[in-house]
């Protein structure tokens, strides 16, 4: 067999163990990225599996940039920027502060280890990833503004652990270095990738508009962030930040340049996309356990597992002394702690626990070059990689698997807010939407029953708003997820009643999926793919 069909023999079983193990993470109520980097793990002892070597430069070029994006895309800009100030002092004081003390652990614990490659490890392993964190905070009622701190800190932690990084790697393979030029270099790489990302992203806007097909805009959207990243990567500015300043802006501008059409086939293409590629490189990430296995002498793999725990220990213990600190020090100013009070200790635990890390740190380990520049092999090259691996697998399966019961063991408070924005939206849009037809029916003859049939569906939409503004305050989430299996049951009665009529030949196909999306799109509404409480008799999709 060909080495391209056995390579896409293997595409076809990432694919399927991503499917397999992601649906059992949810039936199991697990991060799926902690079940796909244990699944990878077994897979790769599977005999006759061929060995996984990844690209790194693949990986950061097919797996980042598109995951970067769309991160970015589904942050709010409002939220981001209102917590500014706490997303970098976690993306970039944290970054240095755990690059510095594991670093100093590493230098201490690990025989021969200089410097240069102690700095290089802790700058590999300070950025977490927020991908496993998100899947287990988004199902739980926790306060907004911390899930926006993680993803925030997600987003820009990477940039600043790539640049130094990159200034370690440099100081480990020449053993020259430069504070003064490592500093220049980050402004640089930062403002840099920043500006490129808004230039990228304006030209992706500017042509969609152009393009006015929703095939053609999808696509459009796809490639701007390997654009971005390729134009950022050339210049030698930073590609994360280009990325992520192309996701803000395009999210601004996404609702103005595209119909309703492309923006409901693009949110399914990207979910897919975005699902996909963390699946396979979480799978991946498992998979390297043998390959990076035979790197090890024998008798050497107990010390590199005491090392990998200690490290994985440091980098967790600074986490933890650091959110307590960089939370209450600022607040020492009586101006910002009347602006912004103390949060609650519960939110403040949250984040310190929350720092598992994966594909970035993976990725930037594999990179390290193999030679010196004076020709010989890099020093400890193997065991920084197998360091790496192991704070990988410790703070996914410690930190992620407990991250769900602290949650709900502190007992944060619900968090209310989005459900008011929502109800404060609707009513603004139905508001504008009667103010038009009050001038439509000044306008417009011939029409007048059609505009009053369309006025009081907007009344009663109104007075239906009304009436969930009354009991937000007082609905629980019992009586919510009774009403969602409400909805799903009556959706779901509406879609086998036209499935039977499509079966008895009464209707054709084309009534039954134009009827059908409409239903779909009711569902989606509601947040309704699946019964909202598991165990009532009628799971899938109706």
């Amino acid at each position: 067999m060909s080495v391209a069909a056995r390579g896409v023999e293997l595409v076809a079983l990432l694919l399927v163990a991503v499917i397999a193990l992601g649906t059992l993470a949810r039936r199991l109520l697990v991060p799926y990225p902690i079940l796909l980097v244990i699944g990878g793990l077994l897979l790769g002892f599977v005999p006759g599996l061929p060995p996984v070597r990844l690209d790194p430069d693949l990986v950061f070029f097919v797996f980042l940039p598109p995951i970067l994006w769309s991160a970015a895309y589904f942050t709010s800009f409002r939220d981001f920027r209102a917590s500014l100030r706490p997303i970098l002092l976690l993306a970039l004081g944290l970054v240095v502060a755990t690059t510095a003390v594991v670093a100093a652990v590493a230098h201490a614990v690990v025989p021969g280890m200089s410097w240069a490659g102690a700095v290089v490890l802790g700058a590999i392993v300070s950025p977490p990833d927020a991908v496993a964190a998100v899947a287990i905070l988004r199902r739980l009622r926790i306060p907004r503004r911390v899930l926006v701190i993680l993803e925030g800190e997600s987003l820009v932690n990477d940039a600043g652990a790539l640049i130094i990084y990159r200034t370690a790697v440099a100081a480990m393979v020449t053993g020259a270095f430069s504070l003064g030029h490592a500093a220049g270099g980050f402004v640089v790489a930062a403002a840099g990738g920043v500006a490129i990302g808004l230039v990228v992203a304006w030209l992706a806007v500017v042509t969609v508009r152009w393009l006015a097909d929703s095939m053609s805009e999808i696509a459009a959207s796809l490639l701007a962030p390997y654009i971005a990243w390729m134009a950022a990567e050339q210049l030698g500015t930073s590609a994360v930040l280009a990325c992520v300043a192309g996701g803000l802006l395009t999210r601004r501008a996404w609702s103005r340049a595209v119909g309703p059409t492309t923006r409901l086939q693009a949110r399914a293409v990207w979910d897919l996309l975005v699902f996909v590629l963390n699946g396979v490189i979480f799978i991946l990430i498992g998979l390297q356990l043998r390959t990076l296995a035979r790197s090890v002498r024998p008798g050497e793999l107990g010390a590199l597992a005491w090392q990998g725990l200690l490290v994985s220990l440091a980098a967790i213990a600074t986490r933890l002394a650091w959110v307590p600190l960089a939370t209450w020090l600022p607040r020492l100013s009586p101006s910002l702690r009347a602006r912004d009070p103390m949060p609650p200790w519960q939110a403040v635990a949250v984040v310190s626990w929350t720092a598992m890390r994966g594909v970035v740190s993976l990725a930037a380990a594999l990179a390290l070059p193999l030679v010196a520049a004076d020709g010989k092999p890099l020093l400890l090259r193997e065991q920084i990689i197998l360091l790496t691996f192991a704070v990988i697998l410790v703070t996914l399966v410690l930190q992620g698997l407990s991250l769900g019961p602290l949650v709900r063991r502190l007992g944060l408070p619900e968090d209310r807010t989005l459900e008011h924005e929502e109800i404060h939206a609707r009513d603004a849009a139905v508001r504008a939407a009667l103010e038009r037809l009050e001038r439509l029916q000044e306008q417009e003859h011939g029409v007048e029953e059609e505009l009053a049939d369309l006025r009081s569906h907007y009344e009663a939409r109104a007075r239906t708003i009304a009436e969930r503004r009354a009991d937000v305050p007082a609905s629980s989430s019992l009586a919510e997820a009774a009403f969602k299996r409400a909805r799903y049951e009556t959706l779901a009665a509406e879609r086998r009643a036209l499935i039977e009529l499509r079966d008895r030949g009464a209707i054709s196909d084309d009534v039954l999926l134009d009827l059908e999306r409409e239903l779909d799109l009711e569902a989606a509404r509601f947040g309704l793919a699946t019964v909202p409480e598991p165990g009532q008799g009628t799971r899938g999709r109706g």
